[in-house]
């Protein structure tokens, strides 16, 4: 296993950069999608092949091969290159089109993502759904006995990985008392309260979303970094690992240790729909669904991913794009310090952005991801 090159932070413990922001209220968002003519007589087409996923390391290509211009894809890292960026890669069509390295960082370093780890874990959740373990429609109750007979009893593993459970919450209790504080994470986040009625309030919670380990441990009868290995790690090469709390419980709302690489890789796996060189590690429906708006109080909030739509985050307007550089398709994996796993699947593209923590916040965020998605996009040719 790698070198861990950053310890957690205090206080910063998953947070997605400043994002303890709330909403009771929803916003409409029509989409829209092309519809292909029919004709009378029948079209074979040509079609290309998908791109390969590596079954070792990345293949390197020179950007120009991938259809970069070099020198403008070199204003990527050096936008990005603040003192606190460790590593940086952009993937297209399967392929490392550019990768750099900042201080004593290197290909094979790994650090704490942060919040980004969020996605990774509602994916397991979309495995173990895909197995039959459990349905995310069902009370999480049904797994979380302690929460039956409680105003809990009705939450749904739906609403734990939407933001929507109205699980209890104040910045305090989730930074400081669970977060830096609880030895056991997982117990603690249980024993909170219920604050809203499910499915009227979206609130970045980071102890709702620590009860889905124990969500995924009772379902499975499996120990969640154990399932995680063999489930999605091993299959698509990601060579990572999830800390624990003190108690031992695997850390769901952060932990995940990784470097450029491997966050490239999971990445790539929800380009290509869930698919790895032909093995459906993850459910392609399940992929559409995890990156569409999952409720109406948020709608740039997915299944624990970040999306480029409209909707209402408190008294925050997204009513236009986040990333207005970025193709509407785009959405993101993101944790505090700047953790950026980028994909916009229109341009088979991922681009990856890994931090020291404590850099940046929400409005920095949003500005550097955008700027990260046209300083990308502005360097393919044609």
């Amino acid at each position: 296993m790698r070198r861990h090159a950053f310890p957690a932070a205090l206080l910063g413990l998953a947070i997605l950069a400043g994002s303890a922001c709330s909403s009771d209220s929803g916003a409409d968002q029509t989409a829209t999608g092309d519809v292909a003519p029919t004709g009378t007589d029948p079209v074979v087409e040509e079609t290309a092949s998908p791109p390969v996923a590596p079954d070792g390391p990345w293949e390197a290509v020179d950007p120009a091969e991938a259809g970069f211009d070099a020198a403008a894809l070199d204003e990527l890292p050096a936008f990005l290159d603040d003192g606190a960026t460790t590593c940086v890669a952009v993937v297209k069509d399967g392929k490392l089109a550019g990768e750099w390295y900042f201080g004593d960082f290197t290909a094979d370093s790994d650090q704490e993502i942060f919040s980004a780890s969020k996605s990774v874990s509602s994916t397991l959740v979309g495995i173990a759904e895909a197995e039959g373990y459990l349905d995310i429609d069902q009370p999480a109750s049904d797994f979380i006995t302690e929460w039956q007979g409680t105003d809990s009893e009705s939450v749904t593993i739906r609403n734990l990985i939407s933001n929507d459970s109205g699980r209890f919450y104040t910045f305090e209790n989730d930074y400081v008392a669970m977060a830096a504080g609880a030895p056991d994470k997982t117990a603690f986040s249980i024993g909170l309260s219920q604050q809203y009625p499910a499915g009227e309030h979206w609130e970045y919670n980071n102890a709702a979303i620590q009860t889905l380990e124990a969500v995924l441990e009772r379902a499975t009868g499996r120990d969640m970094v154990e399932y995680a290995q063999e489930k999605l790690f091993e299959p698509i090469g990601m060579d990572v690992s999830i800390k624990r709390d003190a108690a031992g419980n695997p850390l769901t709302f952060m932990g995940v240790q990784a470097g450029c690489g491997d966050a490239a890789r999971f990445g790539w796996l929800f380009e290509q729909d869930g698919s790895w060189n032909g093995e459906q590690v993850v459910p392609a429906a399940w992929v559409e669904e995890a990156t569409q708006p999952s409720q109406d109080l948020n709608k740039g909030y997915g299944f624990l991913w970040w999306l480029n739509s409209g909707g209402e985050m408190g008294n925050q307007s997204l009513d236009t794009l986040k990333w207005p550089d970025a193709p509407t398709d785009a959405y993101a994996a993101l944790g505090l310090g700047g953790q950026v796993i980028l994909v916009i699947p229109s341009q088979d593209l991922v681009v990856v952005r890994l931090g020291g923590p404590g850099s940046g916040g929400i409005a920095d965020q949003g500005a550097d991801v955008n700027e990260m998605a046209r300083l990308t996009l502005a360097a393919l040719q044609g």
